[in-house]
């Protein structure tokens, strides 16, 4: 699956956060969820793929199975529903672009979403860069799935003042919590700071993101420091995705 890099705003992309304190880069990154790339080639002219998989891939990692017809929606910001869309867990795979906005593109680009196992198709009506009141406008369709999550939540190592406050030696802070994933269903809250995995400690986000991949399909305790108070959260981590050669 070919991700572009300029673009990508995926499961896990879709969820990564950058933030800062001081002159300290803090960043959150998303549990792995994704297997390794292998490109495809895709047939439509019409289409854009974030995701080059087919759509037989795509239903594997579905957190439910594609409807029979997506659900389409006429789109106001494509970057403002697409933020929302991902704090919903959804994951934009790919566009589709007709340089006619009439009906018979609205009828292509709605079958094109079926073809790539959409589940719901974003609409949005592009007017061309000349604003006269003769201009035409294309049409943009986002074709959206949601993905199954390993952990359903970003994190960020500590940073020093952190790890001196909590009298620790590494662990990660959690980010945004998807609504509905392992990481929601086990209560764990933004600002959470994890400090081990089944009683082995965390140094910082790259072990913890290994511990996790290393447990998928598995309940795990995990040490949560909120609020100056530790408690043990069990998450019941997600299936990795299969990795297709």
């Amino acid at each position: 699956m070919k991700i572009s890099k300029t673009r990508t705003l995926s499961l896990l992309t879709i969820l990564v956060l950058i933030g800062g304190c001081g002159s300290v880069t803090t960043r959150y990154e998303a549990a792995p969820n994704l297997p390794e790339e292998i490109p495809v080639l895709t047939q439509n002219p019409h289409y854009e793929p974030r995701i080059e998989r087919g759509p037989d891939y795509i239903d594997e990692l579905l957190a439910e199975p594609a409807p029979a017809q997506p659900k389409v929606i006429q789109g106001m910001n494509q970057h403002g529903d697409q933020r929302e869309l991902a704090a919903k867990g959804f994951v934009r795979i790919g566009n589709g672009r007709y340089a006619l906005d009439d009906a018979g593109s609205v009828a292509d680009s709605i079958e094109l979403g079926r073809s790539v196992g959409a589940e719901q198709i974003w609409l949005y009506h592009e007017l061309a860069e000349d604003s006269s009141a003769s201009a035409s406008s294309s049409l943009l369709a986002a074709y959206y799935v949601r993905f199954k999550l390993l952990f359903g939540a970003t994190f960020r190592n500590l940073n020093a003042s952190e790890r001196e406050q909590l009298q620790v030696s590494g662990g990660v802070q959690i980010g945004a919590v998807v609504g509905g994933t392992p990481a929601s269903q086990a209560n764990l809250m933004a600002g959470d700071y994890v400090t081990s995995v089944n009683g082995k400690a965390v140094a910082g986000r790259v072990e913890f993101q290994e511990l996790l991949k290393n447990e998928a399909g598995k309940p795990v305790t995990l040490e949560v420091i909120r609020n100056q108070k530790r408690a043990d959260r069990v998450v019941r981590l997600g299936a990795m995705p299969p990795v297709i050669k």
